[in-house]
């Protein structure tokens, strides 16, 4: 999985009045769990736009003042309500021989023959929740769509592999081809057509 280097500064002070002064200066403050303790930094707010304003996924390298780095995945973020403004940010520390869960989101490859006919593919799952040792985590996992005929499903268990367990139930829809209401339509012109009686024949 690609990484991006996050570089910050270690905070002395976690308070609210501390908090609010990084915020005005336009930094986030960040806590890193999963260590033996807690590791509280802040960085520039500019420096997390690769990061949490994408569809793709991340790992990430925190280096802090002093020389000190650290392997992480983002798990939480608290944005403003109104302002969309990033507030809080919560990492996990990885480690090469710990398993960690986070969010991997899900590629389409392929092109299905009900779509062609005039189908509607629809992602019911954008993301999925896989755990996997961080040098197993996928960049993505490919939904191939080549077999889909019109109503057809993609379930979670196609996408399944031996590097990684996905944590959601086995009947979970990834995908799938809907029969369009210009498909539905010119279907039921049709049956109506052929359940229509002949012409008689003229003498």
């Amino acid at each position: 999985m690609k990484s991006i280097t996050i570089k910050g500064s270690e905070r002395e002070s976690v308070g609210k009045v501390a908090t609010k002064a990084l915020r005005n200066a336009g930094a986030v403050p960040c806590v890193l769990y999963g260590g033996d303790q807690p590791v509280h930094f802040s960085a520039d707010e500019r420096a997390f736009k690769s990061l949490v304003y994408t569809p793709n996924a991340h790992t990430v390298v925190i280096e802090v003042e002093g020389g000190k780095s650290y392997n992480a995945v983002l798990q939480d973020i608290q944005v403003h309500p109104v302002s969309d403004k990033i507030l809080h940010l919560d990492f996990y520390q990885l480690f090469d021989n710990k398993e960690v869960t986070m969010e991997v989101p899900v590629r389409i490859i392929g092109t299905s023959p009900g779509v062609l006919l005039g189908g509607v593919l629809r992602l019911n799952s954008r993301k999925l929740k896989v755990k996997a040792l961080p040098a197993n985590l996928p960049d993505f996992l490919d939904a191939d769509i080549s077999p889909l005929e019109m109503g057809n499903k993609i379930y979670v268990t196609a996408l399944a592999n031996e590097k990684y367990k996905i944590l959601h139930p086995d009947n979970t829809v990834v995908c799938q081809v809907r029969i369009s209401r210009a498909a539905m339509k010119a279907a039921q012109e049709a049956a109506k057509a052929a359940k229509a009686p002949a012409g008689k024949k003229k003498k």
